[in-house]
């Protein structure tokens, strides 16, 4: 599809293929979209509000239900897998998946995976999952917020071979990082490794650096602010000018690094979020 239909004016995506239940994928030229209202309609397709997906034509609900059903795994009461879930195993009560998304497994009650999320796992109460890849563990009772209590583990990535400071991201994904909630504080601990694996400059392959980086963020009212702290643990070789640093941007948390000059190296941070969502304006 994306061969045969061009970018329309004043659009960075376009329709690249249709499902067998006729929900478009969209494409940015490198990667597959999920496009919003304005992106789906302006192409002549019809955009569902509930599910958020994008189609060509109207769907019969139970066909597409009992398709879902062959991939994904339910067990308990009140349980949602929605339009697009595939590869999910649901265990527990009032738990819901949202569309376009696969390979998550949820534990618990009253958990949700937001929709185009893939690889998460949620355990718990009210747990909410955003992030590909991303492990959640909600403690909350019933009358709580949708991840107002929850504990959110994440891994952000990438590659360095100068020695400006770049963002690292969300599963080494460009572009790609954590939104915190409007209202919400959260407490993060990241433990960070990076290691030499190429360049011309001094030292060798297989220099090592490993840090500790945490801090408060909290999301007032829609704008973010950082209070931050780095501790060295332990490096090896050339490293004096390594180092992360934990930043926001805009309503997202990024982990920024700085390597050296004509060094490459390699970058991993495991941050574990501690989140409480609140419902009053902060």
């Amino acid at each position: 599809m994306s061969a045969t239909i061009p970018y329309l004016a004043g659009f960075d995506v376009k329709p690249k293929s249709t499902s067998n239940l006729g929900i478009v994928t969209f494409t940015d030229g490198r990667y597959d979209v999920t496009p919003n209202q304005l992106q789906c309609e302006a192409y002549g397709y019809t955009y569902n509000q509930a599910t958020g997906t994008c189609s060509t034509f109207r769907y019969n609900t139970n066909l597409d239900t009992n398709f879902n059903n062959i991939n994904n795994k339910v067990e308990g009461a009140g349980n949602t897998a929605e339009t697009g879930t595939n590869n999910t195993y649901i265990i527990g009560e009032n738990n819901t998946v949202r569309g376009l998304s696969r390979n998550n497994i949820v534990v618990g009650n009253n958990n949700e995976i937001a929709n185009g999320v893939n690889n998460a796992n949620v355990y718990g109460t009210k747990g909410e999952a955003t992030a590909d890849n991303s492990i959640v563990l909600g403690g909350n009772v019933a009358a709580d917020l949708l991840g107002e209590r929850q504990s959110i583990q994440v891994i952000y990535g990438t590659q360095t071979t100068a020695g400006s400071t770049v963002a690292s991201y969300l599963n080494n994904t460009t572009d790609k990082l954590l939104a915190v909630p409007e209202n919400a504080v959260m407490y993060f601990h990241a433990d960070v490794v990076a290691v030499r694996v190429g360049g011309t400059a001094t030292g060798n392959l297989g220099d090592y650096g490993s840090w500790v980086e945490r801090g408060v963020i909290i999301n007032e009212s829609g704008t973010l602010s950082i209070s931050r702290e780095r501790d060295e643990i332990k490096s090896s070789g050339t490293t004096t000018l390594w180092r992360p640093t934990g930043a926001v941007s805009g309503t997202d948390f990024v982990m920024n690094v700085r390597g050296a000059a004509n060094v490459t190296i390699e970058w991993c941070s495991n941050i574990t979020f501690t989140q409480i969502k609140t419902s009053v304006a902060l």
